[in-house]
């Protein structure tokens, strides 16, 4: 199976990498090597390559940011995720495309389906709203978007590596403890995308996360306990839960994000809690 991997850079990108099976021949694209946003230059890697299946990791994240910069959010988000889609459509691949969240309210108070309505709060949510759309009216039969939430890894910049850096530097954190989600390690949504890419009777939208429930508050709390297990922090730490309105953001959060994954049961991969996948990554991380 031959797979373009766009945003190999990022961290479903490199986990993606790494967790390739046996057989698979992966051509990788960063952001540096391919700008999803320039038509002619998609066209030409999907030409060079030939994949049997795009998967769209490339994404602007900068939630807070992406307030300032709409159009740049737009054209990566939204605008690159229709190029790839309608490469996808021309050479007769499939296309896996990674969403978020985001594209909900956060209004629940239980798990969001995917057929949920949508409604994002801010221009992030908006922009990956836009690309969903863009890949489905693209390729409808061939399109897989997939949802996933809090995502974090050994590597890169994330909410686990914030978290450590502070805890050691300070002995002290605040932390908001009034939105809810499921954090989730990149393995897992590369784990789940590869599971995904044998069956290519899945279409559509679908959810993946680790298991469980947790604020970001609980996340933090448990980062520094199991942190402290594997001596990635050495000092006594005071974790104090906040509200969202004590720490005001350019962009709003939804307040309740847990996606349910129920569609994807038949993978044969049962999501693993993610205090189990943090204590995983966080060993990773000790063991460089």
């Amino acid at each position: 199976m031959k797979v373009l991997v766009t945003g190999a850079g990022g961290q479903v990108g490199r986990a993606l990498r790494a967790l390739a099976p046996a057989g698979a021949q992966v051509s990788s694209f960063t952001h540096q090597d391919l700008d999803i946003g320039d038509a002619h230059a998609v066209g030409r890697a999907v030409r060079e390559h030939a994949p049997q299946v795009i998967v769209n990791a490339a994404a602007y994240t900068a939630v807070d940011r992406a307030e300032s910069e709409p159009q740049l959010a737009q054209r990566v988000n939204a605008t690159g995720a229709g190029i790839l889609a309608v490469a996808a459509y021309e050479c007769g691949a499939r296309l896996v495309h990674i969403s978020t969240d985001y594209v909900f309210d956060g209004n629940a108070c239980t798990p969001y389906m995917p057929q949920a309505p949508t409604q994002p709060r801010g221009v992030y949510g908006r922009s990956k709203l836009a690309g969903e759309q863009s890949v489905l009216a693209a390729l409808p039969a061939r399109a897989i978007v997939l949802r996933t939430a809090w995502i974090y890894a050994a590597q890169g910049r994330n909410f686990v590596h914030t978290m450590l850096r502070l805890m050691q530097a300070n002995g002290a954190v605040r932390v908001v403890a009034d939105q809810l989600g499921s954090p989730t390690a990149a393995a897992s949504v590369a784990e789940a995308i590869w599971r995904l890419l044998a069956h290519p009777e899945i279409s559509g939208v679908h959810h993946w996360t680790d298991a469980g429930t947790a604020s970001w508050y609980d996340f933090a709390v448990a980062i520094a306990e199991e942190g402290a297990t594997l001596g990635l922090i050495t000092r006594p730490v005071t974790v104090t839960p906040i509200r969202t309105a004590d720490y005001p953001t350019p962009a709003q959060r939804p307040a309740y994000s847990v996606l349910d994954c129920s569609s994807l049961a038949g993978l044969g991969i049962p999501p693993v809690h993610w205090r189990a996948r943090l204590r995983g990554v966080l060993g990773q991380i000790r063991n460089g």
